[in-house]
């Protein structure tokens, strides 16, 4: 191998590093323009005669040209042909999918086991694993991030690498452990090079969260920087302005106590915020306090 062919090798690499690419989808490269079995159904070469050119031969003018006997093309997919695998469908398709699958969900497992079948996300296809919960079903304290990132998708766990590590730390402080709360993500499925999730793949996604909340029925709701935040909170506010302050999170059976903090991530970058961490996670430690002496009051006659 040359000096000068190492040389764009090594700087091909590095800009895929600074690109946020990771990690090889396949041992070998596929040009996706060209391979027609891997071409979109819309965008599917249609049945009609090309003429087959010898090197350096012109193209013949139109007027006059001799006629060229059909060459065989891949048919083109039919509307009623099922879709095929690695493709997600539109994503208004996709959305309504997710919401009516949801819904069918009797327990955790069964959520699980859909999401495992479900391909109306792209996602699903370049991540090595859906990374769906961690923590205690029965849990009286649930934390929501964004995605899952590099770490996550080779464990398969949310929140184990070096922000899972912090957030670990973060739980410890108001005297639980990771195996006391329950730990999951808007997006189940790590986006190419920790890419932000594009709004269509947040909103396939939230029906499957929105079912999650709801089986795990927490006392309190935390969620963990701004995507997650606006996501489920719905509000446009930045995460300066909505953490530390309580939120009604309506699940359609009751209504959870909800409070947004800052991403461990974030933390990790900016630890002088981590103060003001602290002051969120004292409050939310008051409110399961607070909410576990209201559960054991006898009633009132």
């Amino acid at each position: 191998m040359t000096s000068d062919h190492s040389t764009t090798v090594r700087e091909l690499l590095a800009f895929y590093l600074e690109a946020g690419v990771d990690c090889a989808l396949g041992d070998e490269p596929v040009d996706r323009l060209s391979t027609p079995d891997l071409a979109p159904p819309d965008l599917a070469p249609p049945n009609i005669a090309t003429p087959a050119l010898a090197p350096g031969r012109p193209i013949a003018a139109k007027t006059g040209a001799a006629p060229i006997a059909a060459t065989r093309q891949p048919s083109r997919q039919t509307a009623t042909a099922p879709p095929r695998a690695g493709i997600a469908p539109p994503p208004d398709v996709a959305a309504e999918h997710a919401r009516e699958a949801a819904r069918t969900a009797p327990s955790l497992e069964a959520l699980r086991a859909l999401l495992e079948g479900f391909e109306g996300c792209a996602l699903k296809f370049t991540a090595s694993r859906l990374v769906f919960a961690d923590g205690n079903p029965q849990a009286r304290l649930m934390f929501v991030g964004e995605a899952p990132g590099r770490d996550e998708d080779i464990e398969g766990l949310p929140f184990v690498g070096r922000s899972g590590q912090l957030l670990n730390r973060m739980i410890a402080a108001i005297g639980l452990k990771r195996g006391d709360v329950y730990i999951a993500n808007v997006i189940p499925w790590r986006p190419p090079g920790n890419r932000t999730p594009t709004p269509q793949e947040t909103q396939i996604c939230l029906p499957f969260i929105r079912r999650q909340i709801e089986l795990v029925n927490p006392d309190v709701l935390v969620t963990l920087g701004n995507p997650s935040t606006q996501t489920l909170l719905q509000t446009r506010e930045g995460i300066m302005k909505t953490r530390g302050r309580w939120f009604d999170y309506d699940t359609g059976a009751r209504t959870i106590r909800a409070m947004a903090t800052f991403h461990p991530a974030y933390l990790l970058r900016s630890p002088s915020y981590k103060r003001m961490a602290w002051h969120d996670l004292r409050a939310i430690a008051k409110a399961l306090e607070d909410t576990e002496i209201k559960a054991e009051q006898p009633a009132s006659t």
